[in-house]
């Protein structure tokens, strides 16, 4: 899959707000320039969203071009994590998550197709909450032992809780019913994901 890179990531606002602005500019795609977070009260007393059309409201196309890439880093991850992690529990937990992340993608990419996207990261080299970066990946392969599962634990705990909150922003207020009940099987994945992780050996001490 061919990933165009911007060349300047903005802050990281909110997940709320990423989701309103990316809806916002979803024509356009992402700015690389940082801009003032609308607050969400004031996100919901403005006019009401746009009419849905055949590719869904800006708020579903922001979803789905977010979640794809963020599931396509995060099974980079726990593809080093299946082979590495010191901890059996903690590689069998990445392996049974990879397969599920990976059949998301199964679920996200065609979505993609039926919205009319571009089968791009309009996303990379942003500054997103929950993203696994290229410096994260980096450190990983780097990281040995007890220290690399400290990072996966950390990393994969902010993606799943990260994903389950853009989610979360879909279902209330996207319009596309496909994409919708994706998104609630995405934040059941991860509620599910987040308990059994908090219950692996050494998540006490990493996640704190």
């Amino acid at each position: 899959m061919t990933r165009s890179t911007p060349s300047k990531p903005p802050a990281a606002p909110t997940l709320f707000a990423v989701l309103v602005l990316l809806a916002l500019t979803a024509s356009a795609g992402c700015s690389t320039a940082a801009e003032p977070a609308p607050r969400p009260s004031a996100v919901r007393n403005t006019s009401p969203a746009p009419a849905p059309s055949a590719s869904g409201t800006p708020t579903d196309a922001a979803w789905v071009q977010l979640m794809t890439p963020m599931n396509e880093k995060a099974v980079a991850l726990l593809t080093l994590a299946a082979d590495r992690a010191t901890e059996p529990r903690v590689r069998a937990f990445a392996t049974r998550l990879r397969g599920d992340q990976e059949a998301e993608l199964g679920r996200l990419r065609p979505l993609l197709a039926r919205m009319g996207l571009p089968d791009t990261d309009v996303h990379a080299g942003h500054a997103m909450p929950g993203m696994v970066t290229e410096s994260d990946l980096a450190a990983a392969k780097a990281a040995t032992g007890a220290a690399f599962d400290r990072l996966f634990l950390t990393r994969i705990r902010d993606h799943l809780r990260h994903s389950a909150q853009v989610s979360r922003s879909e279902i209330a207020a996207g319009a596309r019913a496909d994409a919708k009940r994706l998104a609630a099987a995405l934040v059941t994945a991860r509620e599910a994901a987040l308990t059994e992780l908090e219950a692996l050996p050494g998540a006490t001490r990493a996640l704190g």
